[in-house]
């Protein structure tokens, strides 16, 4: 047996005997059922919408080491591109409820932990100002700072301390900026088939060419709020990149600013396994058109259709086996901070608490689910054995198979319904 074999095998055989352990000693409490917090017709025929952003670089960049993540590991910045950012969106529908604020960060991944964090931060302004959730997420940047710790100098953490410090007050500014900056609006809903900036990366050949675009207009003229949602890693600049940048997102941003004058909250939808942008060339200059490329997009939808001012959330924390045994182990090792939880049903006995939520903005359905899910898990395509096992000996060659979003679009939503029920 090859020694990385058998350093695999012993250190699942330590988290097994771990996790038998913890699920006896301290099993994984119940948790509470989420509550649909819904109204069927709305209040007002205004939605109210507010902007805020504030950057997510540390003073000290050039001093100390931060680590790009992503990619390797030990990989410190050596420069600034460009600046990412914490964005926030405050959103009610007032219906008397309360405001939901969503904030997106340029960065890799966030630790439902530090989630917590954050709501914990928020917790006196949002009972101050009635707002009744708060939803963190990444854009999946391939070039911002480590903020999970899987991108340091192993064994040790790349997570650093006093960068969270920053990305926490970062996040809190741009909610604040985002109740400050808030008017009354009306939101317009459109949607664009996006060709050739995409490409699939792994078989199955599955993935959605969608841009979604939710346009917040003011009452009073002023500057528009775009939320758009697409499916693609922010990674155009490549593993050898050692510039902090937000990638191609930023790129959008800037052009969507220069055209519309609006400010843009930016998201993924389903990336994984892996769906990529199209770019010949890993650089600054085709990360830079790609932006710009995609903005063409945003900003050509049209035959939109307006939304009625009614937000429905429903949140559910749950379980996730943990059965990675390398992960569970950098956890222990305090290179991952996640809180382990016993699970007698899981195969190595230990799982992670996370959550999703399914959120209704007027006709508008949207899931927030940890990690990058597989787009083959959400609108179908995915290999049978026999294909799978023909894509394991010869790249995928003999197995290539493709399938897109149609008829299946709602695959997802009635799987949430199960899962919420």
């Amino acid at each position: 047996m090859k020694p990385i074999a058998v350093a695999s095998k012993a250190v699942r055989k330590y988290i097994m005997s771990h996790g038998e352990k913890a699920s006896f000693r301290s099993p994984a409490p119940l948790l509470a059922r989420g509550v649909f917090d819904a109204v069927d017709k709305p209040v007002s025929d205004r939605f109210t919408a507010g902007f805020g952003k504030e950057k997510i670089i540390p003073p000290d960049l050039f001093k100390k080491k931060y680590y790009i993540a992503g990619y390797g590991p030990y990989k410190p910045a050596t420069g600034i591109l460009d600046l990412p950012f914490a964005h926030a969106l405050w959103l009610d529908d007032n219906t008397g409820r309360g405001a939901v604020v969503f904030v997106s960060l340029d960065v890799v991944g966030f630790m439902n932990i530090d989630v917590e964090r954050v709501r914990g931060r928020l917790a006196a302004f949002c009972a101050q100002t009635g707002c009744r959730s708060v939803n963190v997420m990444s854009t999946h940047n391939h070039a911002g700072i480590d903020t999970m710790g899987l991108w340091g100098p192993l064994p040790r953490t790349g997570k650093n301390k006093k960068y969270m410090e920053i990305v926490f007050a970062a996040i809190d500014k741009a909610v604040r900026k985002a109740y400050e900056d808030r008017r009354p609006c009306a939101a317009w809903l459109g949607e664009i088939e996006v060709e050739g900036l995409q490409e699939d990366i792994r078989l199955p050949e599955v993935y959605s060419k969608t841009l979604t675009r939710v346009r917040f207009v003011p009452d009073d003229g002023s500057r528009e709020i775009y939320w758009i949602n697409f499916a693609a890693h922010s990674e155009s600049l490549g593993g050898k990149n050692t510039l902090v940048s937000a990638d191609h997102p930023c790129y959008l941003r800037r052009e969507i600013k220069k055209a519309a004058g609006a400010e843009t909250f930016y998201c993924v939808g389903a990336i994984g396994g892996m769906i990529s942008m199209n770019n010949d060339t890993e650089s600054p200059e085709t990360t830079m058109k790609l932006g710009r490329d995609l903005a063409g997009f945003a900003l050509a939808v049209r035959n939109e259709t307006k939304l009625e001012p009614v937000i429905n959330i429903l949140r559910q924390e749950f379980y996730a086996e943990a059965d990675n045994s390398a992960l569970m182990a950098a956890a222990r090792a305090k290179i991952l901070e996640a809180r382990e939880y016993g699970l007698g049903w899981a195969s190595l006995g230990v799982g992670l608490k996370t959550e999703m939520s399914y959120i209704e903005i007027g006709r508008l359905r949207l899931l927030l689910l940890p990690g990058e899910i597989f787009p083959e898990l959400v609108y179908g395509g995915y290999l049978d054995a026999d294909h799978s096992r023909a894509a394991g000996r010869d790249g995928g060659r003999g197995a290539h198979r493709r399938h897109r979003p149609g008829q299946r679009r709602n695959r997802l939503h009635r799987s949430a319904q199960r899962l919420f029920a």
